[in-house]
């Protein structure tokens, strides 16, 4: 009953009102964007949502354009400016993302959408977080961020589908706002956001749904 009818109201409500009562910080935010890192405030990347759809994510801009002798992009870590590092300590690029809630593209909380690029790479059991709307936040965001493995975030991600129910989402939303006031777990141990997912890293063996139970009892 709540994943199918009430859900989704929710989140555009929610997403309508916080885009409403925080557009004063969003206005400011994105004028620092333009100073700071000169035009293209927002940065619009294509994800995939549930069932695999492809929609377009926003977020405000963090990096610079900054490129080689070639041409070619700098790594992350060289175009990732202190100001950009201040964004994302605080969760405060992700604002524009209420927009896709609005627009049906995310729900608060799911599993985060992760790049086009990793879809060949999934196992049965990891495509399985493609069942569900993915988030704003998740059960992988409140228990370690972009610290975990691929293998721990994507059991996690499909715990969740398992366990899909209003009181587990405010537990979520409650968990994140503490974990955005201590900035934790923003960065990996050896890269600024996580390590590209190849495919090398699977789930062995595939946990079972009981196996998954257990790890969701912290949450139910």
């Amino acid at each position: 009953m709540y994943a199918r009818y009430i859900k989704h109201p929710q989140d555009v409500l929610l997403a309508t009102t916080a885009l409403i009562v925080l557009s004063p910080l969003l206005v400011s935010i994105a004028l620092l964007v333009r100073i700071k890192l000169g035009p293209s405030i927002l940065f619009r990347q294509a994800r995939p949502g549930k069932d695999g759809k492809i929609f377009y994510l926003y977020k405000f801009r963090t990096m610079t354009n900054a490129r080689d002798a070639n041409g070619e992009l700098l790594p992350d870590e060289q175009r990732l400016t202190r100001f950009g590092k201040t964004l994302r300590s605080l969760s405060l690029d992700e604002l524009p993302s209420l927009m896709n809630i609005v627009k049906g593209d995310l729900a608060i909380v799911g599993p985060r959408p992760l790049l086009v690029d990793y879809l060949p790479f999934y196992n049965e059991v990891q495509r399985r977080r493609h069942e569900v709307r993915p988030g704003l936040t998740g059960l992988a965001q409140v228990n370690g961020r972009n610290r975990l493995s691929w293998n721990e975030r994507f059991e996690l991600d499909v715990t969740y589908v398992d366990h899909v129910s209003w009181r587990n989402d405010w537990h979520i939303i409650w968990l994140t706002v503490g974990k955005v006031l201590r900035r934790d777990g923003i960065t990996s141990s050896t890269a600024a956001t996580m390590e590209p997912f190849t495919g090398e890293r699977v789930l062995e063996p595939s946990p079972t749904k009981s196996t998954r139970k257990k790890k969701a009892a912290s949450f139910q």
